[in-house]
């Protein structure tokens, strides 16, 4: 069966590399939401002013593989101790966030935070847990930013160590 869930962990080109190469996973679409204006472009969401956060939403195999597999891969794959930045990129659109399509998926996600979040960093988790809201896809140059410029400067340095991180330990979730 197929479900949805929004992940926000930063810059949505990171997280959009790491769920493209896991297992079960349909389809990965980088976009915004959470925020009070409709149809936002990217650099309307830069300014930090909309509201809105750089999420993507995920689409996946619920036979393949479990909302809570998703969730503990989120945990590693980012850093949800840090308020409104990851790395280098820094304000409110930048924001940890985890945003559920079906009430029934909060019990999985807090299973996961207790399980695998809490337990990996040694400071309080802040990422927003909460129902998603209106969700708009991003400009079609976002799609597959990773798989188009590998090579690129801020491919090799920051989407290349996240990666590396994921594939050690999530190796028999990997496509």
């Amino acid at each position: 069966m197929n479900k949805t869930v929004t992940l926000g962990g930063g810059c949505f080109w990171c997280t959009e590399a790491v769920y493209a190469m896991i297992k079960g996973v349909i389809s990965v679409t980088p976009g915004y939401m959470d925020g009070q204006v409709e149809n936002p472009s990217y650099r309307e969401v830069c300014t930090g002013t909309t509201g809105h956060n750089e999420v993507i939403q995920i689409v996946f195999d619920s036979d393949q593989i479990q909302l809570k597999d998703i969730i503990d891969i989120f945990w590693t794959a980012h850093d949800p101790t840090t308020l409104n930045r990851q790395g280098a990129d820094k304000g409110t659109q930048y924001r940890s966030g985890i945003y559920y399509h079906e009430d029934g998926d909060l019990e999985a996600i807090m299973e996961s935070k207790e399980q695998v979040g809490d337990p990996l960093w040694d400071q309080s988790i802040v990422t927003e847990i909460k129902k998603a809201t209106t969700f708009y896809p991003a400009e079609q140059y976002h799609h597959d930013y990773y798989a188009r410029n590998s090579f690129a400067g801020y491919c090799q340095i920051v989407i290349n160590p996240k990666l590396a991180k994921v594939r050690k330990q999530f190796a028999d979730k990997l496509k």
